[in-house]
């Protein structure tokens, strides 16, 4: 049982570091709001 709880967290944690990784490498991205991502899905025809 132990070492399938180790092994959950373990990848847990994998997770979290490339969740970590991948703010760092975005991180120079602008910020857009939700309304401005919309209105470009919209003109794109995506959505």
């Amino acid at each position: 049982m132990s070492d399938l709880i180790n092994e959950a967290v373990r990848l847990s944690l994998a997770e979290d570091a490339e969740d970590l990784l991948a703010f760092d490498e975005r991180s120079g991205e602008p910020d857009l709001s939700f309304e401005t991502v919309v209105k470009k899905l919209k003109r794109s025809g995506k959505i």
